[in-house]
């Protein structure tokens, strides 16, 4: 043991039917108790990071479970069941605390806490619990045999991914292999390097106990135990203690699609996904105590936390970008509006920012009457300063959005020589200095956090199909869709996807304010009702729009071409730029 772990841990012994269980305590004992349970292969050096920001503010209490690090290790595999581990957790709850205590628990660790709650009475002494990848083993198995059962497509897809990724737990219970394998993977420094392998943990992050050799294969009793009971033959009960899962969408051993069923068995659920590996405690401690702290006060305040209160899970089924914070530019009309209601009906919280506050406040309206959560802003976008005050706002308020979508833009019409100086610059802030505020401002926020994101850009057809009467509104177009390009190489080693949306004629209102460079008077009014009537009988609609920018979240399109007239523009561009030039003669207007 390192001499920090010895200065902050005080050991203590706990011993139910004849096991001796080696506990371990730090922070001030009057506290709120907080219990961490390690999983496999590990002891209570897994929360080695994690334990002493906990401990500033609460009780912190890790144990080595049965079979490793300092605690006893009964022979045989029945003394491994879920049933007798979680009874071992309640015996420590019991012996370190008067009242019900806060339990944070990683992979096995997770899976018998899962037992406890699940069983009655478990709410008399455990006030809350993080679950880190780790599933209920029956909730797993019923999710299993019931995919199983209806082998829709997508149903047969997640079933196999799981099973492909679980593949190593029967070789966990074959009777020689395991131990020879960990013969050799068994030892620290080689321990070390498969983690920074296959997840990129940094080696000295990776903190173990000298029994780690003996701990692997130690520990397989809990597979041999428990896997084929509870997935075969479960017994999926329901818990009313409030749970956090927290889901680690990177996991090598578990896909996110398994804990989609755990809202049938928890009255109280809260989900956030993150973009992080399995050994959570070991690669980012700080953001697994954030996240503990976070909804631990929730739960004692009863007050819940922006963050926490959007991950609270209402309903059987998840929304495509449930728990998420979404910032729409441009929220108040057209493209803007529709695609804030889908975030808002996939399960988002939205921040609809325009100028036109009024507009904004509609749309936010309009999602809040039908049980959402959205905020409405004024927010001029060519005002850069004002843009970066929006954002730092919007972070102290709300918290650093995971997706911004950069859609306020302006249209202008008409010969290039004919645009005035004022009406190219105003184009210029609006549709590309814009775009490149909101991508960095926001940007620079995701990537301090470090939880990746996406950022979507409206950019247009006009950006790759070259027209006479649209070369300055091009050029902007064509601009965030480079900047778009160019911001996704860039962002990529952060994990936050860049999407240029490219649509063609949609009917929006951008027209009825696109002015047309040379005309005046009844002039611009009637090249205004011409193209108006031209976008109306194409009858492209914005909410159309939107599902696209959807798919593009959830898919991390790069570029999006959205209509038939975009898709082939886009080709013929790239493959017959000729053509495309040719094509460019033809007026519009």
């Amino acid at each position: 043991m390192e001499s920090s772990e010895r200065d902050l841990w005080r050991r203590r012994t706990v011993t139910r039917d004849g096991v001796q269980l080696a506990v371990f305590e730090a922070g001030d004992a009057d506290a709120p108790t907080v219990v961490l349970v390690h999983g496999w292969p590990d002891t209570h050096h897994l929360w080695t990071h994690v334990a002493p920001i906990l401990a500033q503010r609460y009780h912190v209490v890790a144990y080595d479970t049965r079979g490793y690090g300092e605690s006893d290790a009964p022979s045989g595999d029945a003394p491994y069941r879920l049933a007798e581990l979680a009874a071992d957790l309640f015996a420590v709850i019991d012996a370190v605390s008067d009242v019900p205590a806060h339990v944070v628990a990683h992979d096995w660790g997770s899976v018998q806490t899962w037992e406890a709650v699940t069983t009655a009475g478990a709410d008399d002494r455990i006030a809350s619990f993080v679950s880190v990848s780790g599933p209920n083993l029956d909730h797993l198995g019923t999710w299993a045999r019931e995919k199983l059962a209806h082998p829709t497509p997508t149903a047969l897809r997640q079933a196999l991914s799981q099973i492909a990724s679980s593949a190593y737990t029967v070789m966990f219970q074959l009777p020689v292999v395991p131990k020879v394998f960990f013969g050799a993977l068994g030892w620290a420094p080689v321990w070390r390097q498969f983690l920074h392998r296959v997840e990129g943990t940094a080696p000295g992050d990776v903190a173990v106990g000298p029994t780690l050799h003996h701990d692997m294969i130690s520990g397989l009793r809990y597979y041999r135990a428990n896997i084929r009971a509870h997935l075969f033959s479960p017994d999926a009960r329901s818990t009313t203690v409030p749970t956090l899962e927290i889901v680690n969408t990177r996991d090598i051993a578990l896909r996110s699609a398994i804990f989609d069923n755990t809202p049938r068995y928890t009255d109280g659920l809260w989900r956030r996904d993150l973009p992080t590996g399995h050994w959570l405690p070991y690669s980012r401690p700080e953001l697994l105590a954030e996240n503990a702290i976070d909804f631990i006060e929730s739960i004692i305040s009863g007050e819940p936390s922006a963050t926490v209160a959007r991950a609270r899970v209402t309903g059987d089924s998840r929304g495509a970008v449930e728990g998420t914070l979404s910032v729409v530019t441009g929220g108040g009309s057209g493209i803007g509006r529709e695609t804030a209601l889908l975030l808002a009906a996939e399960g988002g919280e939205v921040v609809i920012a325009d100028i036109d506050l009024g507009a904004a406040q509609k749309t936010a309206d309009e999602i809040t009457g039908s049980g959402g959560t959205a905020r409405a802003y004024a927010l001029d976008v060519a005002d850069s300063d004002a843009f970066a005050r929006f954002a730092a706002t919007v972070a102290e308020t709300h918290g650093v959005p995971d997706i911004v979508v950069n859609n306020a833009g302006i249209g202008l019409a008409g010969a290039l020589l004919d645009a005035t100086d004022a009406q190219i610059r105003r184009l210029v802030d609006i549709n590309l200095v814009s775009v490149a505020t909101g991508s960095r401002e926001f940007g620079r926020l995701m990537v301090a956090r470090g939880l990746g994101g996406q950022i979507v850009n409206l950019a247009s057809a006009a950006a790759f199909t070259p027209q006479r009467g649209l070369g300055a509104y091009a050029a902007t177009k064509a601009g965030v869709l480079l900047l778009s390009e160019s911001l996704r190489a860039e962002l990529a080693e952060h994990h936050i996807g860049v999407s240029a949306i490219c649509p063609g004629i949609v009917d929006t209102n951008i027209i009825s304010a696109t002015e047309f460079a040379g005309a005046t008077g009844d002039n611009q009014e009637r090249l205004r009702d011409r193209m108006n009537g031209m976008y109306r009988r194409r009858g492209f609609t914005p909410d159309r729009v939107a599902v696209e920018i959807l798919d593009a979240i959830t898919r991390n399109r790069a570029v999006v071409p959205v209509t038939i007239e975009a898709s082939v523009g886009y080709r013929v561009y790239r493959f017959l730029p000729a053509l495309s030039r040719r094509m460019a003669r033809t007026s519009l207007f």
